[in-house]
């Protein structure tokens, strides 16, 4: 996607290279859909394969602010993945002040289908945001380390 693509559209996701690891960020007309976006990102540094929604999993986190809900909720995702031996093409996130509830429905990982490319290890304080930007969308990123 073009950076004149990504200004214009309203939700979306991107990976933005960093170091020997890498940032995903998300964006949408609301936090919400900047997490979700944020979460379809990291699984797009494991694979560009399409994922059914055969299972479904429900989280939740508390953080004192949104930035570290925002690591608290990629770290989540994270261990799903390797705790279940899932990948998650689809989420919905809920914010309630400090505190985040999402489900994440996804299938589990076949290698030969989705050749993972790696396995994210967790999601960092480095590069961290969540704010709106000029366009008035919601964003929300880090670098996960991979």
């Amino acid at each position: 996607m073009s950076m004149a693509q990504r200004e214009q559209s309203e939700r979306g996701w991107a990976l933005e290279p960093h170091d020997a690891d890498v940032r995903v960020c998300g964006w949408g007309p609301t936090p919400e859909a900047a997490f979700e976006q944020a979460a379809v990102a990291l699984t797009r540094v494991v694979t560009d394969a399409p994922l059914a929604a055969r299972e479904r999993v429900d989280v939740h986190c508390q953080a004192p602010d949104r930035e570290l809900l925002l690591v608290d909720w990629l770290n989540a995702v994270i261990y799903e993945m390797a705790v279940g031996g899932l990948l998650f093409g689809d989420y919905s996130v809920r914010l309630r002040g400090d505190r985040l509830e999402a489900s994440l429905w996804g299938e589990p990982v076949d290698r030969a289908r989705h050749a993972p490319a790696c396995e994210p290890k967790g999601a960092t304080y480095t590069a961290l945001s969540v704010g709106r930007d000029r366009q008035g969308r919601w964003t929300a990123g880090c670098v996960v380390d991979v």
